[in-house]
C-alpha cells in the first residue's frame, strides 16, 4: 500500500494507545495485519473495559468519551478515535469498531493495495 507514513504512525500510535489505556494489567492486546485480496486488513483487539453498545455509534464524534470510559479514567480528550477515522479516510480506507462493555474491543481497519 502507499501512504503518508506519520499519519499512519500516528494512527497506530492512537488504536494502541487506546488499547493499553482501556486494559487491565495483564490483559491482552493482539495486533493483526493480514493481506486480503485487493486490500489489507489490519486489526487491534483487546480484552479490556470495550464499550458500552450504545456509545458504539458515537466514538467517532469529535470530544466523545463514553460514560462507561469516563468512569474509569478520567484521560484523553476524546479526540483520538475522530483523528483515526480521518487518517483512515484520507487513504481511502475503512474502519470499524466491534465491543461489549467488560469485554474487549476490536478495531479493524482495511486499506486499498496499489496495483
Amino acid at each position: 500500500m502507499n501512504g503518508d507514513e506519520d499519519r499512519l504512525m500516528q494512527l497506530f500510535m492512537i488504536l494502541l494507545d487506546n488499547a493499553i489505556k482501556f486494559t487491565q494489567e495483564h490483559g491482552q492486546i493482539d495486533l493483526g495485519c493480514v493481506k486480503q485480496g485487493r486490500s489489507v486488513l489490519i486489526t487491534v483487539k483487546d480484552n479490556g473495559a470495550g464499550i458500552l453498545k450504545s456509545d458504539l455509534p458515537l466514538v467517532f464524534n469529535r470530544f466523545y468519551k463514553g460514560d462507561y470510559a469516563r468512569d474509569r479514567w478520567d484521560q484523553g480528550a476524546g479526540l483520538g478515535l475522530l483523528i483515526a477515522h480521518w487518517i483512515v479516510d484520507q487513504h481511502q480506507g475503512s474502519i470499524r469498531i466491534s465491543s461489549e462493555a467488560g469485554q474487549g474491543t476490536m478495531v479493524a481497519i482495511r486499506f486499498p493495495l496499489i496495483g
